[in-house]
């Protein structure tokens, strides 16, 4: 990377990032510094607890997660930026909920895959810097690096980590992606946002495996969108009745969240519904051949799981839904799938409607 400059024209060069970045899809950008000591502690206490479960990601980069200038040399500023996607055309999401027959997926995936989308924006956004300022070193991540994406964002005043350990913006709740641009430039600061929880703990209960195991501590083996989406292999059996019809992460903590009351709407069309995954009927998905898989999700943050653990995820759900000739005899297609990890969550369905 370059050397730092100081950069005339702070105020005017501020507006005009800001400017291009609402152009470019962002709600919201902010720029931060590099020091992650606090959280870089926390961050080692939650590894050291075991609360990443298999995500032995989380721990193979070191320090460099919560040292952005060893992750890119040189790096003096953070952008954050944010990305609205609530689905507002959505079918609500506790309607999908209290249907066992429907499968849940978690609302910022029934869209288009954002990580494509969002690293072309920030990349135009950097491009855009260099126009105005000067050609800087610089890298942009949408988890697609060891990144400490909350707390530089809450550091570059997009909000603040709330007890559920999701970001939340006083304007537009939790329902929004993030990503970063790393840059050499010594551009100015903003406020840290201040955080606005209070004595609200509505999340800890609405957890449905208390992985919430205190505020800001979120155990992740017990997380559903950890259970649903990171994790490869089975899902333990004690977290199965508790994942209910969630068949690709969960929103649970959220929903219940006032805050999200001023969730906005996504911008972006890309983020619109996708093939009717805001309330999928269950038995007709669990048919699904891998080609049609292929060809439905491709494109979907979905399709990154895989056939095998979609498969895995529908039969729990199936396996938690009322018994009925229907569920029965979509399960008993899959009986003896020649996918091993398959194969063992339908037959445990099976046994939940007394079919050994």
């Amino acid at each position: 990377m370059t050397h730092a400059r100081t950069l005339p024209d702070a105020t005017v060069l501020r507006e005009r990032l800001v400017a291009r970045a609402a152009e470019l899809g962002f709600a919201r950008i902010g720029i931060t510094h590099v020091d992650l000591a606090d959280d870089e502690r926390r961050l080692h206490d939650w590894l050291a607890a075991g609360h990443h479960g298999h995500m032995d990601y989380m721990a193979r980069h070191g320090l460099r997660r919560s040292r952005p200038a060893e992750l890119l040399p040189g790096t003096l500023r953070v952008i954050s930026a944010r990305m609205d996607y609530w689905p507002r055309a959505a079918r609500a999401a506790h309607e999908v909920l209290r249907d066992d027959s429907l499968g849940y997926v978690s609302r910022y995936a029934l869209g288009r895959d954002y990580h494509k989308l969002m690293r072309k924006a920030l990349q135009q956004l950097a491009d855009h810097l260099s126009e105005i300022a000067r050609p800087h070193g610089h890298r942009v991540y949408v988890d697609s690096a060891p990144v400490l994406e909350k707390a530089l964002a809450r550091n570059a005043g997009l909000g603040w980590i709330g007890k559920h350990t999701n970001l939340i913006a006083r304007d537009a709740g939790s329902y929004f992606f993030l990503g970063e641009i790393y840059t050499d430039l010594e551009l100015p600061l903003d406020e840290p946002a201040s955080a606005h929880c209070g004595s609200c703990t509505a999340c800890m209960p609405a957890c449905p495996t208390g992985a919430i195991v205190a505020p800001w501590q979120l155990d992740a083996r017990r997380c559903i969108s950890y259970l649903t989406i990171e994790l490869k292999g089975s899902i333990p059996v004690e977290w199965r009745e508790a994942i209910g019809n969630r068949v690709y992460g969960c929103d649970d903590c959220q929903l219940v969240c006032p805050w999200n009351r001023y969730a906005r709407a996504a911008a972006h069309p890309d983020f619109k519904v996708r093939h009717g995954l805001d309330a999928p009927p269950l038995a007709e998905l669990l048919r699904w051949s891998e080609a049609q898989f292929a060809s439905r999700m491709s494109g979907s943050a979905i399709f990154r799981i895989g056939y095998e653990r979609w498969l895995r995820n529908l039969a729990v759900a199936l396996g938690n839904a009322k018994t009925s000739e229907a569920v029965v005899a979509a399960l008993e297609t899959r009986r003896d799938d020649p996918l091993p990890l398959v194969r063992e969550h339908v037959r445990w369905a099976l046994v939940r409607h007394g079919r050994p």
